[in-house]
């Protein structure tokens, strides 16, 4: 089993990202429950304090990676042993390589208009054995929305024409990566995991924007560093309003430090 650690009330998994990654495995191939896997950031983390259904809904999740620098930071300043930030572009990759050894089937549903193909495609070409078997773009209370979903059937692409057709003929899955942004995200694999046909699914944000290159990721130095979020923020001034949350987020940090001091 896993371990987690409490952040504001929220178990983060502590574990090596490698431990991790061969627990997902295992449970693929022979486990019996279907994982549900979210990524807390500090934005989340801050947001879920005053959220408390989104915040039983991240708690039921079976893995919660530390995606972010801020996670890993106020682990430190709490005294709490998690081991490393995993961030879900990095997780997707890594999931990608073990797969050489282990295949595992994949889906990919959400983002902006293509770049969920884009995505899988762009892996596809970087690990050339994943097994891809579904893209998609958008979900809603009738069901989901494509624009060009193909489903590997028998060797053969098909394009598959009625979207609401596909939780019942979709062949399983065994992981499904979802990036529709939190809260989102996380409220829709908590509310149809069971009738999906998958036997993981994770919560991946924007993982999808980096994947397909639409949007550059730091170089490997500054994410070592921890300082990928600046470097995000200088070709996305837009995020800028998004920091506030992270600096209310240290503050919750530095007062949970002191009280329990």
């Amino acid at each position: 089993m896993l371990n987690k650690q409490n952040i504001l009330g929220v178990g983060i998994t502590s574990d090596k990202s490698s431990t991790i990654l061969e627990y997902v495995i295992d449970q693929i191939h022979g486990g019996t429950k279907k994982l549900f896997i979210v990524t807390p950031n500090p934005e989340i983390l801050f947001y879920a304090k005053s959220h408390l259904a989104y915040k039983d809904k991240l708690n039921s999740a079976d893995i919660a990676l530390a995606d972010g620098i801020g996670v890993i930071l106020a682990s430190r300043l709490l005294g709490l042993p998690i081991q490393e930030r995993t961030t879900g572009v990095d997780f997707i990759e890594q999931l990608c390589e073990m797969s050489r050894e282990k295949p595992i089937s994949m889906g990919f549903l959400g983002g902006r208009s293509n770049v969920a193909e884009l995505a899988a495609e762009c892996l596809k070409q970087k690990y050339p054995w994943i097994d891809v078997v579904f893209t998609g773009e958008e979900w809603d209370s009738r069901g989901f929305k494509i624009k060009d979903l193909r489903l590997k059937n028998d060797n053969k692409d098909e394009k598959i024409l009625n979207p609401k057709s596909l939780i019942v003929n979709q062949p399983q899955i065994d992981i499904l990566f979802v990036a529709y942004g939190f809260p989102k995200q996380e409220e829709w694999i908590y509310d149809n995991l069971a009738t999906l046909p998958v036997k993981a699914a994770m919560g991946v944000g924007g993982a999808f924007d980096y994947l397909s290159g639409s949007v550059p990721r730091a170089p490997k130095f500054m994410r070592r560093l921890g300082f990928e979020w600046l470097y995000r923020l200088t070709i996305q001034p837009w995020r800028l309003k998004r920091q506030v949350a992270l600096l209310k987020f240290i503050v919750l940090i530095l007062k949970e430090r002191f009280t329990h001091s």
